[in-house]
């Protein structure tokens, strides 16, 4: 996601206990051992013999064999993807190009000429999550990708001067997501066109709300009194599959695209709706984003929506069950009793880390007859205890202190204000969680908290025990184990990776990182072969600068988690952000987003000189892009 906004993003004045310990230095490195390493031994507590964790213990032990068959590229400032030795990468779904709903579809103007109509028919801006639905195999299947915003200055001729109907609604249109028909034809991958399941999906499509928060009063308008029918998603970020086949997109900082009420009250300031200000002036020809006029139209945004891709003329659903936050992804694993468990991550400043567990069991038969398995269970923020335990609280109304006499009135109120329910469960303020992945096997979880450089200034939340570090711009990966099955509601807890540069003066930001320097993790993937993947998203406006200077642009890097190693695998374009993994099932193509190609530090280019900072990756207006990546020799990824 883009720094701009995550970087603003910081409401969270609740008094929530600080832990205030930091790490031992010698306690933050944790490097798994080996696979057949017992399970149940890995998350032990500390003893006064040992002196180490579990983890600990077997850090020195070496794998026999690396996950990691590619030698680590160095960073690179260049305009333009580097592999490593062996590698190749083809653009496959570029912003503007046809999706292939139609047979004759409108090709990307250079020029930003496109009208809005033109730009509903093809890929949006921003790649972000994506995920592979597989129709046959790993050789013919469908990519979804997520569209997360809008470079305006590089989307219209004349950036936001000649501000009218039609930019705002093709703004709108180049949101939300893209279903594309894929087929690997002559070792290269190519778009169906036209293609039955080819769709777009913008901030203008109707969508059905489901759940607590359906029908409620908070989220009636009046375009909708019922509050059934929400028109469009935005700021589309990461994303998930489920086990029955559709796709999960996490709406993320929705809370821009609103004018703020001129008497805010204290849950619009909870959201900071308040700093909003309408960054892409929306409001200023579709009402619906001026909260004076539609105060409840924000909390309408900010959930999980689930699509079935297979499906073009089905409804896209807000799953509100799943509480509403600024969803950066949604993970989803499979207790032992076949139940649902989505975990996701808030991507703010002080936010907090969810999971939800269904109350019933996956049925056999697909999308339809798991039609409203999200929205019947338990949502759960979690605290991260200092002794290295953790415990899932229950976001439940008529549970203390979720009551009326507290403002929840029903459980409709505590899934569309969860930031404020997890303030006062006393939740842990995290730093900046992003993208989660789980080891099912070994019923582990990973997440990248992304950096907070407000941690430990005047007035905000000191350091503690899961985020040890002042004026985080590093950021670490934490990762937790939990009791008996994912449902449980305890774990064990520890840090994976504190990101940073070994040549930092500030021992506080050389991290602990066991090869490749990294900043700023962000995306996360674990292959099928166990690799885990890790993504950054440094500020486009600090690349290379400062705490940065020696990390070169964005990049991806390859962890064997048994040993901690981690070799960088991919650099970016100028100014991108890399985003969005995923493997074919034979694990020999991986897709990956590049976003924002050319960002500068507002977020918006200049359209007079649009390649300014890049032209990636054809030359001119630089330009959003999923590539496919494959070994020459055709074999699996990073092996």
């Amino acid at each position: 996601m883009s720094k701009k906004f995550s970087l603003m993003e910081d409401s969270n004045a609740s008094t929530n206990k600080s832990i205030h310990a930091l790490s031992d230095p010698q306690r933050r490195r944790i490097l798994l051992g080996g696979l057949g390493f017992a399970i149940s031994s890995l998350f032990r507590p500390l003893t006064a013999a040992s002196g180490l964790t579990a983890l600990q213990a077997c850090a020195n032990a070496t794998p026999a064999n690396s996950l990691l068959g590619f030698s680590a590229i160095p960073p690179s400032t260049a305009d333009t993807i580097t592999l490593p030795p062996g590698y190749r990468y083809d653009v496959i779904a570029a912003w503007g190009e046809p999706v292939g709903m139609i047979e004759k579809m409108p090709a990307f103007a250079n020029d930003a000429s496109n009208s809005a109509d033109e730009q509903a028919l093809q890929f949006g801006m921003h790649h972000d999550g994506m995920q592979y639905f597989p129709i046959d195999g790993s050789r013919h299947g469908l990519l979804v990708i997520n569209h997360e915003y809008t470079d305006d200055g590089l989307l219209h001729a004349t950036g936001m001067k000649n501000w009218n109907d039609e930019t705002v609604k093709k703004s709108q249109a180049a949101h939300g997501v893209s279903v594309v028909e894929i087929i690997l034809k002559n070792d290269r991958w190519e778009i169906v066109r036209p293609s039955p399941y080819a769709r777009r999906i913008t901030a203008n499509t109707p969508m059905r709300l489901a759940g607590p928060a359906a029908g409620h009063t908070l989220m009636k308008t009046a375009a909708d009194p019922a509050a059934m029918t929400v028109m469009g998603t935005l700021n589309n970020c990461g994303s998930g599959m489920t086990p029955w086949g559709t796709y999960l997109t996490c709406e993320e900082n929705f809370m821009y695209y609103f004018k703020p009420a001129d008497n805010e009250n204290f849950d619009q300031k909870r959201w900071r709706l308040a700093k909003g200000n309408g960054f892409f002036r929306w409001h200023e020809f579709d009402d619906r984003f001026d909260m004076n006029k539609h105060p409840n139209e924000p909390n309408r945004f900010g959930w999980i929506v689930e699509v079935d891709p297979f499906d073009p003329d089905s409804m896209p659903v807000k799953r509100t069950a799943m509480g509403r936050a600024t969803h950066e992804a949604a993970t989803v694993t499979v207790t032992k009793d076949g139940r649902a468990v989505v975990y996701s991550g808030e991507d703010a400043r002080f936010e907090y880390i969810y999971k939800f567990v269904s109350r019933d069991k996956i049925a056999a038969g697909g999308a339809k007859a798991n039609a409203t398995l999200l929205d019947h269970g338990t949502l759960y923020v979690a605290k991260f205890n200092d002794d290295n335990s953790g415990e899932w609280m229950p976001l439940v109304h008529g549970k203390f202190p979720l009551t009326a006499e507290n403002g929840f009135a029903d459980q409709g109120d505590v899934v569309i204000k969860s930031r404020q329910a997890s303030d006062l469960l006393g939740a842990t303020k995290m730093d900046r969680p992003e993208w989660i992945v789980i080891d099912a096997q070994r019923r582990e979880v990973f997440c990248a908290l992304t950096n907070n450089s407000d941690r430990g200034k005047v007035g905000k939340p000191s350091v503690d025990k899961a985020n040890p570090r002042a004026k985080n711009t590093m950021g670490h990966i934490i990762r937790w184990q939990e009791t008996n099955d994912f449902d449980g509601t305890t774990f064990r807890w520890e840090h994976f990776v504190l990101a940073g540069d070994p040549a930092h003066n500030d021992k506080d930001k050389q991290g602990d990182i066991n090869g490749s320097l990294f900043a700023c993790p962000d995306g996360l993937w674990l292959d099928q072969r166990g690799v885990l993947w890790i993504q950054t998203d440094i500020a486009s406006s600090s690349i290379g600068e400062g705490d940065f200077k020696n990390i070169g642009n964005n990049s991806m890097l390859a962890t064997d988690p048994r040993s901690g190693e981690i070799r960088r695998f991919l650099t970016g374009p100028r100014g991108a952000e890399i985003t969005g993994a995923i493997t074919t099932p034979d694990n020999r193509t991986l897709f990956v987003n590049i976003q924002h190609p050319g960002e500068i530090e507002n977020s918006r280019n200049d359209p007079q000189q649009p390649d300014k900072i890049s032209s990636w990756p054809f030359g001119g207006r630089p330009r959003s892009a999923t590539v496919v990546i494959r070994k020459t020799d055709g074999g699996l990824i990073g092996a």
